[in-house]
């Protein structure tokens, strides 16, 4: 049976992700304290050392909890209902929407690759997304939806065209707009990629 000190040292290592989340996303790295993060969630700051060894430590959680959130909502649209086209399109739509959380445009896109450093970011990045794109695009492939593409090479470009737009969208002045913009022009490029016969009209976004 799970202890109570173990339910406790949980509950108030979340507590402090969850505080992090929310001020990193507000002031960002340089303008968010430790002291602010243990005061919000309640603990002491010795109990914010307990669980994280310093400042970084602390961002790098955070990162992973936004990085995780999208993660699970894409593969749940990938390993749902649907044909692996439809499944594509409904998670390309939602990772459009992702980009545009406040919290996933500061920390994840904006603040990590500064904070962890561009290696490091995006080897995470890739630990937590390449493979979720990869599988959706071998079922593809599998299921004669589009051409017989070498699946790494053709999941790699996607990849980078998918971090690409994150940044766009992220800095763009109107986000909204250059989403579906992006999501547009992404579905444009896929269709290029289908077999004769299953191309058709691009599903509405949602």
């Amino acid at each position: 049976m799970r202890s109570r000190r173990l339910d406790y040292s949980e509950s108030t290592r979340s507590a402090l992700v969850d505080s992090a989340v929310e001020l990193f996303t507000k002031r960002g790295y340089a303008g968010t304290s430790l002291d602010e993060v243990a005061k919000r969630a309640r603990v002491t700051k010795g109990a914010l050392y307990h669980h994280f060894s310093g400042k970084q430590a602390l961002f790098e959680a955070a990162f992973d909890s936004v990085e995780s959130l999208v993660y699970d909502r894409l593969e749940k649209i990938m390993t749902g209902p649907g044909t692996p086209w439809e499944r594509a399109m409904g998670a390309l739509n939602a990772f459009i929407k992702s980009c545009l959380d406040p919290a996933y445009q500061r920390i994840a896109i904006h603040e990590a690759p500064v904070v962890m450093g561009w290696e490091r970011w995006r080897e995470a990045e890739e630990q937590c997304s390449f493979g979720l794109l990869r599988a959706g695009l071998q079922s593809l492939v599998d299921a004669g939806e589009v051409e017989p593409v070498p699946v790494d090479i053709t999941a790699r470009l996607l990849f980078g065209a998918l971090s690409s737009a994150a940044t766009e969208i992220a800095s763009a002045a109107d986000p909204k707009k250059v989403g579906e913009q992006i999501e547009d022009v992404i579905v444009r490029m896929l269709l290029r990629l289908r077999q004769p016969g299953e191309a058709g009209e691009r599903p509405a976004a949602s």
